[in-house]
């Protein structure tokens, strides 16, 4: 077993039926994710790392294999689906808390902070925006320790001073946990990360240093393209 590792995928298959034929995202891959490292998930259009960030957080099954995790894993940072939409802000709030064991009034406070929803954060889930939904998701996120931060994309939501002050939450986090992140701006998978793993033709391929993983996918983009020329 893999003691330095947050998660491992064990011939890990994951397939979709679409329309009259299926789509394998994930091919018997056999990958362990390490500790010590933030690792940038590269990949072309539609080959599937959102897919990938959501089976690593138990939020979708694979088709064959398994998943063991070994650490305390986040779930994709401003998701909100867990959260039942007739709970109010401060009842999902507590309810999460209890789920991992924290204190509940030390995470409703930080994310009552945290959030700034106002009275909304007395109301019930359904009747917030998007935005006010991955504020409370955000901000419970961050309320909580995780060995191994999940982000599809969304690094900080909100206006630019809610921005600000996610980013600089998110970056205190980082000095105690490790980042598993899809991105598509190099500036900010240089800010974060320090790994890179390719996923190309339902296969991961890791890079130790993430220069060369971002050097590796600007070639499969430029193949990419001469081959669509």
């Amino acid at each position: 077993m893999h003691a330095a590792a947050h998660v491992i995928l064990q011939n890990l298959t994951k397939r979709y039926r679409l329309r009259n034929k299926a789509k394998t995202i994930l091919d018997g891959v056999n990958f362990a994710f390490p500790k010590g490292k933030s690792i940038a998930i590269l990949g072309l259009n539609g080959a599937g790392k959102s897919t990938l960030i959501r089976l690593i957080a138990g939020a979708e099954e694979p088709t064959s294999g398994r998943i063991v995790r070994l650490s305390r894993i986040s779930w994709p940072l401003g998701f909100a689906g867990g959260i039942a939409g007739s709970m109010t802000g401060k009842e999902g709030t507590r309810f999460v808390a209890r789920i991992y064991g924290r204190d509940v009034e030390e995470v409703e406070d930080f994310v009552r902070s945290f959030t700034d929803l106002g009275e909304h954060y007395l109301m019930p889930v359904k009747t917030y925006s998007s935005g006010m939904r991955a504020r409370l998701a955000f901000g419970i996120s961050m309320a909580i320790d995780f060995d191994c931060y999940l982000v599809d994309e969304i690094l900080a939501v909100g206006d630019a001073v809610f921005r600000k002050k996610c980013e600089e939450v998110f970056t205190s986090k980082l000095q105690k946990s490790d980042m598993i992140m899809v991105a598509h701006s190099p500036n900010l998978l240089r800010k974060y990360c320090d790994a890179a793993a390719i996923l190309q033709d339902a296969k991961l391929v890791f890079y130790s240093d993430l220069e060369d993983g971002i050097k590796a996918y600007n070639e499969m983009i430029r193949r990419k393209q001469q081959t669509n020329a």
